[in-house]
């Protein structure tokens, strides 16, 4: 086999790409517009689990069918009102609302229940101050709700 040849049997493509790829990938979901206030299209997505699309989920108390709202701003072409539409959202912005949603107060309440009972030997007070936690931490992010909506994009398709 000549040098040539060999080239063809060869991955060439850098050993981070794939990885590359996997992190610039996007999250899609159909949805319906509902209706457009000013600069921003409110989208209606359904985001239904396995379990809704099943022929027995009218038996079945574990279906999860649930009817979303995200509002799009300064989007760009034409919508009316009942138009469907495919909304856009990059993965890597996935991870740090995963972050700051799920894995940031998890962190937060262990820690606090962690020192609080080391220091107040006390259970209850530990795990009630672990959870009280989670108010000012939430509170925070309400507050900055519209400084994480430029960091979250949602774009449309």
């Amino acid at each position: 086999m000549s040098n040539a040849d060999s080239h063809k049997y060869l991955n060439l493509q850098p050993a981070n790409s794939r990885n590359y790829n996997i992190l610039n990938s996007d999250i899609r979901h159909s949805g319906f517009v509902k209706e457009i206030r000013g600069t921003s299209l409110i989208v209606n997505i359904v985001n239904q689990s396995a379990c809704s699309t099943c022929h027995a989920k009218g038996a079945c108390t574990v279906s999860d069918y649930q009817d979303k709202e995200i509002e799009i701003s300064n989007y760009s072409g034409t919508y009316s009102p009942g138009e469907e539409v495919t909304v856009v959202f990059k993965e890597t912005q996935g991870f740090t609302a995963l972050f700051y949603g799920y894995i940031l107060p998890f962190i937060l309440v262990l820690s606090t229940l962690i020192v609080s009972v080391s220091l107040t030997k006390n259970e209850l007070t530990g795990g009630l101050l672990a959870l009280a936690i989670l108010i000012p931490y939430y509170t925070t992010l309400y507050f900055f709700r519209k400084s994480l909506k430029k960091v979250f994009k949602f774009e449309v398709e």
